[in-house]
C-alpha cells in the first residue's frame, strides 16, 4: 500500500511540473473558457450510476414516473454543470507581491477577485497548488474581494511565487469546476535571524587615524553627553534612562569616527549559512540602537550607514549571496 501510495504521489508531482511548465507567468488573468476546466466530482460519479440505474429499470418496467424522475434529475445535472462553469468563468484575479520575509517563516500574497456579472457568485476557494488548504469566498455582484493566502517560505533567495489554484463546485456539488494560476512575482527571502547572537563586533577606526569610540560590554557607545533638544530618538541612550531617570544621548562627535563593519569573518564559524544568519541579526541589532554600520561579503560591500533604506539593502545583500 506504501508503494502504491508513493507511486501516485510521483505520478502527481510529475503532473503538476508538467502543467506549470505549460503555464504562461502573469500577475493578473482574466477566466475564459480556455483556462477554466470541469470534471465530476466523486458525489458526481454516483449520482451518474444512480441516473444509469433508474434508466434501466424505467426500461425494464415500463416506468413512466421513472421516465420522470431520470430526466428531471439528468436535467438539473446539466444546469449545475452549465452554472459552476459560469461562476468562474468571467472572473478576474490580479495579484498584490508578498513583502520580503525572513527564512522558516510564512509569507502572505493578496488575490482581488473582481465580477462584472451582476449576481452573486457562491462557493469560490483559492489555494496554493497541492496544498490542500482551501480558502473560501462569495464576490458580490459587479463587485471585488480580496483572499489572503499564506505559504511556508523555502530558504533565503529569490523565489518564486508558488502557484495557486481556484476552484468551485457550487451549486450542487456534483462537478468540480478549476482554473490553474501561476503568478510571474517573486518573494525575497531574508535569512532566518540568529536568536541568540553574540554581541555586536568592536567598531573600527577610520584610515585617517581618528579615535574611535568603542563600544562598551553593555553594547552601548561610551561617548554620552547631556541631552539637547531637538536630538533625535535613536540617540537617546533609554537604558540609562531607565536606570537612573537622567536623559542623555550619545555623542555623535566621538560617533562620527567608528567604523562598524559586520563581516563574515567575525561569526566565528565556517557554516556559509550560519555565517549570514549571525551577521542578519547584528543588522538588526545595529539599526535599533541607530548606530552606522556596513557588510562585508565575499562579493559585496556596503559602506557603512544607517535607516530602513540602509537595512533593507543589507539584508537583500545576504538574501541573494
Amino acid at each position: 500500500m506504501k508503494g502504491l501510495s508513493g507511486a501516485a504521489t510521483s505520478v502527481g508531482g510529475l503532473f503538476q511540473r508538467w502543467l506549470e511548465a505549460r503555464l504562461t507567468l502573469r500577475d493578473s488573468i482574466t477566466l475564459t473558457q480556455r483556462n477554466v476546466y470541469i470534471l465530476p466530482t466523486g458525489p458526481g460519479f454516483m449520482l451518474a450510476a444512480t441516473l444509469l440505474l433508474l434508466l434501466l429499470t424505467s426500461i425494464n418496467y415500463q416506468l413512466n414516473l421513472g421516465y420522470l424522475l431520470t430526466f428531471m434529475l439528468s436535467g438539473c445535472a446539466l444546469v449545475a454543470m452549465h452554472v459552476g462553469h459560469a461562476t468562474l468563468r468571467g472572473l478576474s484575479m490580479n495579484l498584490t507581491p508578498p513583502q520580503p520575509q525572513f527564512a522558516n517563516s510564512s509569507a502572505t500574497i493578496g488575490v482581488q477577485i473582481q465580477s462584472e456579472r451582476a449576481s452573486v457568485r457562491h462557493g469560490i476557494g483559492l489555494a496554493v497548488m497541492g496544498s490542500g488548504h482551501w480558502l473560501w469566498t462569495d464576490v458580490p455582484a459587479q463587485g471585488s474581494c480580496t483572499v489572503h493566502i499564506a505559504f511556508k517560505l523555502p530558504s533565503r533567495g529569490l523565489h518564486q511565487v508558488p502557484t495557486i489554484t481556484a476552484e468551485t463546485r457550487f451549486p450542487l456539488g456534483i462537478f468540480r469546476v478549476w482554473t490553474v494560476w501561476r503568478p510571474a512575482a517573486k518573494v525575497l527571502v531574508y535569512p532566518a535571524p540568529e536568536p541568540f547572537p553574540p554581541p555586536l563586533p568592536p567598531g573600527q577606526p577610520h584610515t585617517d587615524g581618528a579615535a574611535a569610540t568603542q563600544l562598551s560590554d553593555h553594547g552601548e557607545y561610551d561617548g554620552v553627553r547631556a541631552y539637547r533638544r531637538g536630538d533625535p530618538l535613536k540617540l537617546i541612550v533609554w537604558k540609562k534612562v531607565a536606570r537612573a531617570g537622567e536623559l542623555v544621548s550619545r555623542d555623535t562627535q566621538q560617533m562620527q569616527h567608528l567604523e562598524m563593519w559586520l563581516e563574515q569573518g567575525h561569526c566565528g564559524s565556517a557554516d556559509i549559512e550560519h555565517q549570514l544568519s549571525r551577521l542578519c541579526s547584528w543588522v538588526q541589532q545595529a539599526e535599533r540602537r541607530g548606530l552606522d554600520y556596513g557588510l562585508r561579503l565575499r562579493t559585496v560591500e556596503i559602506n557603512p550607514d544607517s535607516g530602513e533604506a540602509h537595512k533593507r539593502r543589507c539584508l537583500e545583500a545576504l538574501a541573494l549571496c
